[in-house]
């Protein structure tokens, strides 16, 4: 804690008077007060004795906190604290606020009936508080006796109604007065062309944090750097922000992350645009001049490549490149990545990174791949952790140890209840010795593999393209990559209810010149009974199937040991475990796995099979629903051509 009785107000002061006297135009119409300011460097006032120190504590009739006292021994009252409260009460004008404002009123009149003791202990601020505000721009200044720490000190609030924002709290007289300190360099750091340069002591000695703090990013020292940056930001300084974006942005962090006074310099945008019009376009409530608003003071190439990437990032084409030996790693990665090896992409992709070299001094790290379709899924917040703890840029430092891999293996995953407790039926064929692009050729007629999306977006464009639907069809939509070495797969994660009468495995189609294994679970199923179905195929001819449902198992073949049913379907009290059981079974008699980053949070290439169900018999009905998308019809008018119903 923060010894507040022994700071040095009175060289904190005049650092701050001195620095505000230089930052006025000298042209520039003051009040006869701030003109006597400046010319004497001293925002505050002659020191209050220690007797009126208590004159004053004898009328509010409570001693002061340690660091207001402090304050006031130095000067008793203070002009401009910050930039919208324009004078602070010393000893005479300090007073209790006894709700002055009528403010208590109005945030007691927002808290509901289930509000608790604190939330009404804040809203009483306004009865209880002492005011410190004289002048202001609406701007309320109170200090808190009910909130108070063990050296005695009170909490300050301050609520301004034009910022839209609960009162903020300051821990104590000092730290606000600390935190006004900042918010008059942050303004005047961005002061018009017609005002004085702001340079000074200060902001050269943060000028100076921010170069080292860059440097020490690039040797992995992301921590450290974080923390000189944010203190370079609350100052105001140019591209602190955007340097610690860049940080905050590989952390997972992308709340007010808009890599400021850096995205907008042609050198930087490349790399930076693609993450900050990802995460515009993942809002799509968003109108596109908020975008314009984050580019302001950008030239006309930058707002046209922002355009041009967030148009990209829409429709799924944005592909992250980069130069030299990084840029092959990348390309590598992405191979492994849309195959659904994300753990050995994501080592690719960090093995690379001490080779990586940055756009110029304010690029501290590989930004733009998070954006790409493929290779952002690769991104956790411990991965990004890894990647800014690794030396890079040409700079020296200890490489930091490797994150733990995603992928647990094996198949046994699939047993394990996901978030919302949706996949709880699930359908794959594993073909051995093909590559993932193969697999529409031997499942589909004429169908060719989608560009990488997740399942979902997957499902979605499906549905829109398709116009008709049968009651009798059960064409799959499924994921495709590698399931280990030697395997490929393809997945279905939300497929149709299973009929066992009319189910036809594809395993036969899959395996010409090969083997191929089908497996449909429906074990914990809210969809009727609980099913489970194995099938395996060589070179055509099914060699062994056995399916549970209803109760029972039907088998055929010569079924390995390792798998016989009777192992698993004896008490099916525990349904998820015999799915366990089988799928342990089945991953070990293959050497198979499937990759559970991939399928849940990544992009992977996807195509629709044929249907999974023979055709319908001779007196079995059925329904076929087409749907026919024409022009929209005319206002108060029939489509063209159309002769009436049909």
């Amino acid at each position: 804690m923060t010894d507040t009785t022994a700071f040095d107000w009175r060289s904190f002061l005049l650092r701050w008077s001195g620095e505000w006297a230089d930052s006025l135009p000298d042209d520039e119409t003051r009040s006869e007060d701030d003109e006597t300011a400046r010319r004497a460097r001293w925002l505050g006032f002659p020191p209050a004795s220690e007797e009126r120190i208590a004159a004053m504590e004898e009328r509010l009739g409570r001693r002061m906190p340690p660091s207001l006292r402090e304050f006031l021994k130095v000067s008793d009252g203070w002009r401009h604290a910050g930039e919208f409260v324009w004078l602070l009460a010393g000893t005479e004008d300090a007073h209790w606020h006894n709700n002055e404002s009528e403010l208590a009123d109005l945030f007691e009149e927002y808290l509901d009936e289930d509000a608790g003791p604190e939330e009404r202990r804040e809203a009483d601020i306004w009865r209880r508080g002492l005011q410190l505000d004289v002048e202001s721009d609406v701007t309320h200044v109170l200090m808190d006796p009910e909130d108070v720490d063990e050296d005695g000190e009170w909490a300050v609030y301050t609520w301004a109604s034009w910022r839209a924002e609960p009162p903020e709290r300051h821990a104590n007289f000092l730290e606000f007065m600390r935190d006004m300190y900042r918010e008059f360099h942050g303004l005047r750091a961005r002061g018009s062309d017609e005002e004085p340069v702001f340079v000074n002591d200060t902001t050269e000695q943060l000028d100076s944090l921010v170069r080292e703090a860059r440097l020490e990013a690039l040797r992995g020292g992301w921590e450290q750097a974080a923390k000189a940056l944010d203190e370079a930001k609350e100052y105001g300084r140019p591209r602190a922000a955007g340097l610690g974006d860049q940080i905050r942005r590989l952390l997972g962090q992308t709340y007010m992350v808009y890599f400021e006074d850096v995205v907008t310099d042609p050198r930087y945008a490349p790399d930076l645009l693609p993450p900050l019009v990802a995460e515009h376009a993942a809002h799509s409530y968003r109108d596109d001049s908020t975008l314009t608003f984050h580019l302001r003071g950008a030239g006309e190439d930058v707002v046209s490549l922002a355009h041009t990437t967030l148009d990209q990032v829409r429709n799924g084409t944005y592909r992250y490149t980069a130069e030299g030996p990084f840029g092959e790693a990348v390309e590598r990665a992405r191979e492994l990545a849309r195959w659904g090896d994300t753990d050995g992409a994501w080592r690719t992709l960090r093995n690379a990174v001490p080779l990586w070299e940055p756009l110029g001094p304010d690029h501290l790290a590989p930004l733009g791949w998070v954006a790409d379709p493929v290779l952002g899924p690769l991104l956790t917040p411990e991965r990004g952790r890894e990647l800014l703890s690794t030396p890079r840029g040409g700079q020296a430092g200890e490489a930091p140890s490797p994150t733990a891999a995603l992928d647990p293996g094996g198949l046994a995953w699939l047993a394990e209840p996901d978030p919302g407790n949706n996949r709880t039926s699930y359908r794959f064929v594993l073909v051995e010795g093909v590559e993932p692009e193969e697999l529409p050729g031997r499942l589909a007629d004429g169908t060719v593999l989608n560009e990488p999306m997740t399942f979902w977006e997957a499902r979605d464009r499906s549905l829109r393209d398709r116009s008709e639907f049968s009651s009798y069809d059960d064409r799959a939509l499924m994921a495709v990559g590698r399931a280990g070495t030697g395997w490929s797969f393809a997945f279905d994660g939300d497929p149709a209810p299973f009929h066992r009468q009319r189910f036809v495995s594809p395993a036969e189609a899959a395996s010409a010149g090969t083997r191929a294994v089908v497996v449909w679970s429906g074990l914990r199923t809210w969809r009727g009974e609980p099913f489970f179905h194995l099938s395996v195929a060589r070179d055509g001819t099914e060699q062994y199937a056995f399916t549970y449902a209803d109760g029972e198992v039907r088998s055929s073949g010569e079924i390995p040991g390792a798998l016989d049913p009777s192992r698993f379907f004896g008490d099916m009290e525990d349904g998820a475990g015999a799915e366990r059981s089988l799928l342990d079974a089945v991953a070990g008699e293959f050497r198979a796995c499937l990759p559970r980053h991939a399928l849940v949070d990544g992009r992977l290439h996807t195509f629709v099979t044929r249907s999974w169900t023979r055709p319908p018999g001779d007196g079995e009905t059925y329904a076929v629903i087409r749907m026919h998308r024409g022009a929209p019809r005319p206002a108060g008018g029939e489509r063209p051509g159309d002769d009436g119903p049909h």
